[in-house]
Order: structure tokens, then C-alpha cells, then sequence
């Protein structure tokens, strides 16, 4: 309630100061006109009259701007507090009911075996928001690089995606992995790169429509790169999301077929690793409903490595 009326309150503010710097604008604007109107024979003072008027014109346009980016910079922010605060309790009191049943009653021991598992289960989704966080931080920043060793891109994808096979409890065709080369050596960390891609899977899986039908490719390119794409027939991407969905806190608006929330960190994490490592990471959709393809793209390692 209270994190509402802040949010609320913000907008408000937002909202105003916008009027406000609009109509600041068209004050000088009409100040000005009326000015060079009445004052037309000073040639003099003429131009420096309209140097100073486009000045100020410049100057409301990039305070709007700013406030503008501001503003949106804002709405993400709440809303990757929104997100994180239902990642972080949804769990905790879900163990919290399971131990206080297993606490106060007496349960037979298939009971008790499936009270553990989903307690661990949410044991494993709140550890997994704690690490996307203090990742995205981590990943985020230039200053910080790990050590680079030759990896095999293609062992780190197989383990990605027979972890997804048991977490999210997939069948084989649901979740299927086809190599198109033989040689996928990369420099790089093998801790950052393994959550790239396991985060590529993960969203495909979040936004898959009914049961998930989802292709891993990984593949050598023509200027010797090498790529893992996921491929899904999930919610699809609006056009004008796509660049936008791998900034930090920002996640495509609500659609009732995604199977759960996220932090809206995710392919944040895969962009910052892809940079890191020399390469990019980017995604293709022919629309909403249509599925979707991310790539993320890293050069080879060289012969010596």
C-alpha cells in the first residue's frame, strides 16, 4: 500500500514538472516572437535576441529529455522492486507453511518427502534471485574481470540444459539440444558464461505458451564466432521491444501466458557477460505470438589458446 502511494506520488511530480517545463517553453516562445515583432529594426539585437532564444529552447528540450529518461528510469526501478519483493517472499513463506505443518502435525513419510522437495524447490528459487542480483552487479561492471581459460562452449550448453530438463521437470522434446559444429572453444569465465545461457533457457521456459517447445543451437559462424541460440514458440516480441528488453530492470509488459515473474535481470546479465567476453547478444521475433530467437555471440578462441 505504501510502496503504491510512493510510486503514486512520484508520477504525480512527474506529471507536473512536465507541465510545468511545457509551459515555461511556450512562455519564452511567445515572449520571444513578441519581442522580434515589435523590436525588428535592431538588427543587432535581433540575433543575439534569437542566438539567446534558441539557446533556451535547446536548453528546455534536453531538461524534458532527461526528465523524461528520469521518469522511465524510475518506473523500472519500482518495478524491479516489485518483482524482487515477490521473488524474496513468495518462497520464504512457502517454507514457512510447510514447517509449521510439518511442525504441528503428524504426517505420514510420503508426506513429509514431499514437503521437503517443494521446500527445496523454493529453497532453489530464492537462491536463484539472490545470485541474479548480486550477478547483474558484478557482471555490470568493467572494472571487474575474471579470469579468462579456453572453455567448451558446447559442454557448458549441454549442463545448461539438463539442469532446465530436471528443475523445471521438462520432457526431452521439450527441451531439445542440436550441435552444428564439432569445435566451440571460447576464452572466457566459465561461472559467467553458464549463467548467460542459463539464463536464455530460463526465459524462454518463463515465457513459453502452454507446454514449452524450445530449440538450443550452437554453432560456428562465417567470421569465426561461435553462437548458442534458444529458440522458443512462447509469447513472442513486439518490434520495438527488442532492443530494449536487455537493459537492467526492464521486462516486457505483462502477458498472461508467462508461467512466472522475474527480476527483469536476466538478459541484463546476458548482455554485460556477451560485452565482457567481446561479443553481443540479441534477440529476433517475428511479433507477439510468434516465439522468439536470443543469440548470444562470442569469438573463438585462437588457435594457441
Amino acid at each position: 500500500m505504501y510502496l503504491g502511494a510512493m510510486i503514486s506520488g512520484r508520477r504525480r511530480k512527474a506529471v507536473t514538472f512536465t507541465v510545468l517545463g511545457i509551459c515555461l517553453v511556450a512562455a519564452a516562445v511567445t515572449l520571444n516572437i513578441s519581442w522580434l515583432v515589435l523590436n525588428w529594426r535592431e538588427g543587432m539585437l535581433i540575433v543575439f535576441g534569437t542566438i539567446f532564444f534558441l539557446v533556451i529552447i535547446a536548453l528546455g528540450v534536453v531538461n524534458t529529455i532527461f526528465l523524461v529518461r528520469e521518469i522511465r528510469r524510475n518506473e523500472q526501478h519500482d518495478s524491479f522492486i516489485n518483482a524482487v519483493t515477490h521473488e524474496l517472499k513468495t518462497p520464504v513463506a512457502s517454507i514457512r507453511l510447510y514447517l509449521e505443518t510439518l511442525q504441528s502435525r503428524e504426517l505420514d513419510e510420503v508426506k513429509r518427502r514431499e514437503f521437503y522437495r517443494i521446500m527445496l524447490e523454493d529453497s532453489d528459487r530464492l537462491l536463484h534471485t539472490i545470485e541474479q542480483v548480486l550477478r547483474a552487479g558484478a557482471t555490470g561492471s568493467v572494472l571487474r574481470r575474471g579470469a579468462r581459460v579456453p572453455l567448451d562452449l558446447g559442454q557448458l550448453s549441454r549442463e545448461c540444459v539438463e539442469l532446465a530438463r530436471t528443475r523445471f521437470h521438462l520432457a526431452p522434446e521439450a527441451l531439445e539440444y542440436v550441435e552444428h559444429t564439432s569445435s566451440a572453444t571460447v576464452l572466457g569465465d566459465a561461472e559467467e558464461l553458464k549463467a548467460a545461457v542459463w539464463n536464455l533457457i530460463d526465459n524462454a521456459i518463463k515465457y513459453s505458451q502452454g507446454d514449452p517447445k524450445i530449440v538450443v543451437e550452437l554453432e560456428s559462424l562465417h567470421n569465426e564466432d561461435v553462437a548458442v541460440r534458444v529458440t522458443d514458440h512462447g509469447v513472442g516480441i513486439a518490434p520495438a521491444e527488442l532492443k530494449r528488453i536487455f537493459k537492467r530492470f526492464y521486462r516486457v509488459p505483462a502477458s498472461v501466458a508467462v508461467r512466472r515473474k522475474g527480476s527483469g535481470l536476466g538478459l541484463f546479465i546476458v548482455r554485460s557477460v556477451a560485452r565482457k567476453h567481446g561479443g553481443r547478444a540479441y534477440a529476433q521475433s517475428a511479433g507477439p505470438g510468434h516465439g522468439s530467437t536470443f543469440t548470444l555471440q562470442l569469438p573463438a578462441a585462437p588457435a594457441s589458446a
